[in-house]
Parts: C-alpha cells; structure tokens; sequence
C-alpha cells in the first residue's frame, strides 16, 4: 500500500457480517487507537491521518479504555481468523504475494491479534523490504507487544528508506516518549516531521504532542511513561 491510499479496513466481504462482528470491529479499533495514543497506520495518508486526529486526544499511559467494553480475545481472534481465511487460501497458491501477506498482517493486527500480524508482515518485507508503510505497522505492532526496542529498530529502519514519511516519525516519537521516557529524542523526532513536511494536516497535533512530552522533561529516560494529570 501507498501513502495515497486511504487507510481503510482491510476486512472483505463485510457485508456477509453479522451486526455483532462489525460492533466488534468497531470497538476493537476504537481500543487499539486509545490504547496506543492514536498511532498513525503506515500506509494513512496525511489528510487522512489528519482527520482521524483532530479529534483524538493527546495519548496519556493512563486507564484510557474505562467505560468501553472489550471484546476477549477469544471474540477477537475468531473475527480475525474469519476474515483472513480465504486471504490465505489464496496465499497457497501465492505464497510470495506481498500485498497478500500485507493483507492478511492487516486482518490480525486490526484484531489486536500482533504477534500473528507480525509475521505475516515479516514474510511481505523478505518480499518487499523497502515497503515502508508495512514496515511501519510491524514497528507499531511490536510497541502493542510491549517490545519497545524492536518497534524503534523498525521505524528507524523504515526511515532509511524514506527518511521524511511522516507517519514513521510520528510514531516513533510516540514510542521514544512513552516507551523509553526520552523527551529529548521524542521531540527531535516531531520536530524533523514538521521540518521536512511543512505542510503537514495534522501540525497542531504534533505541537500539542510535544508540549505534553516536554511536561515528563525531568524525567530519566527508560522510565515507564506514567498519566499525565
């Protein structure tokens, strides 16, 4: 997938869903924005991203998810499983389609199901190791697995590639803020977004991110992010 392509659900056939499936669906990616303080897909693009994020909070490691009720994981694994199987009836006969295999990442990490995401998102970069907004995902989907150092390799990784793609940048400042309590970097990182992408949507977004970073400024780096008050 391309930044020009919007970031919609990579689930098929969902009109054959019942009302119960897509209720879930809807709660579950509601939960993985909170849960991860809006992190940007890779392949979002900005006017997209920036939409999305007018109206998102600014993310804070707090109990963000009260009052919304989550699906198991039994429920979710079962969506996702549902949804990939003739994505990886296909793959059978394709075993080295990349846009299959992303497809099928984006079915699992959409159900909070990462480490199944992770994988099929590694098999599409053996294939096409310069696709920067899988490579971006996987990043994002090893910070969910709480592995912040393998998200950063990731994002810095994607970034060789494409040194300005703003949604990469945007999310590793996220992960160098709540994850590794590094103000410093974390704001260097929002700072390079803005500076190389002078027009991007979502600028006062990224300025409220770094205010709100900047309040955890006398804290050690490698502490656990705490809520902001």
């Amino acid at each position: 997938m391309t930044d020009t392509k919007q970031a919609t659900s990579t689930f098929t056939s969902f009109e054959q869903w019942t009302s119960v499936q897509a209720y879930t669906l809807a709660v579950i990616c509601l939960l993985v924005g909170i849960a991860g303080g809006w992190f940007i897909r890779g392949s979002q693009s900005p006017a997209a991203a920036a939409a999305e994020m007018a109206s998102a909070p600014v993310p804070a490691m707090g109990n963000a998810n009260a009052g919304v009720q989550t699906p198991t994981p039994a429920e979710m694994q079962k969506i996702a499983d549902t949804q990939a199987l003739p994505l990886i009836a296909k793959l059978k006969a394709d075993p080295a389609n990349a846009g299959l295999l992303e497809n099928i990442g984006n079915v699992y990490y959409d159900a909070q199901q990462f480490p199944t995401a992770i994988d099929y998102y590694q098999r599409a970069l053996k294939v096409q190791p310069a696709n920067t907004g899988v490579r971006t995902d996987m990043a994002t989907a090893y910070w969910y697995t709480g592995n912040a150092d393998a998200a950063i390799a990731e994002f810095q990784k994607s970034l060789s590639y494409e040194p300005n793609k703003p949604n990469t940048l945007f999310n590793l400042g996220i992960v160098q803020w709540q994850g590794k309590m590094d103000i410093d970097k974390a704001v260097a990182t929002w700072q390079k977004l803005l500076d190389t992408n002078p027009n991007y949507e979502a600028k006062d977004k990224v300025l409220e991110l770094m205010a709100q970073a900047k309040k955890h400024s006398g804290v050690k780096p490698g502490t656990t992010a705490k809520p902001l008050q």
